[in-house]
């Protein structure tokens, strides 16, 4: 299974954290990395979304039709975010769109085996996947990229 966590790209300071909207420099960055993703992820990649404005913003930047899941909005576990992706069983591409502290946390579990802080840059994207050797589970990171660097 390829698991992809991409964090919502540039958004504007709020009050009413579901309805902040991406800025300029966040449709920008939603653009790009939305064009990277559109010619690397498979075509019946699954795409699920936060219900936060900012994160469905980031996702139109892929061009694909894609599925809102309250479990990935904002404050949501690493254990909400791995059901949700049906992680490692799951068949195929998942891609998430969503949120700091969230994404970080669930890459620091799967890639260090503990859940810390680890912080994904907005609009990023990483890149996991799983594979078993010897008996034995193993998580790979494919890519890392910040909109910047495109």
């Amino acid at each position: 299974m390829d698991l992809i966590l991409w964090r919502h790209a540039d958004a504007e300071e709020g009050l009413v954290d579901l309805n902040r909207a991406l800025t300029d420099k966040g449709r920008k960055q939603a653009e790009k990395m939305g064009f990277w993703l559109s010619q690397r992820l498979p075509k019946d990649a699954r795409i699920l979304v936060s219900p936060a404005r900012r994160a469905q913003q980031t996702a139109a930047g892929l061009g694909r039709t894609y599925d809102t899941a309250k479990s990935i909005a904002p404050g949501a576990t690493a254990a909400h975010l791995l059901s949700a992706a049906g992680w490692p069983e799951t068949p195929g591409s998942v891609l998430l769109v969503g949120h700091q502290p969230s994404l970080g946390r669930l890459a620091s579990l799967l890639l260090c085996g503990e859940e810390r802080d680890f912080t994904i840059k907005k609009g990023a994207i990483l890149w996991l996947t799983n594979r078993v050797r010897q008996g034995e589970g193993q998580v790979l990171l494919k890519a890392a990229l910040n909109p910047e660097l495109l």
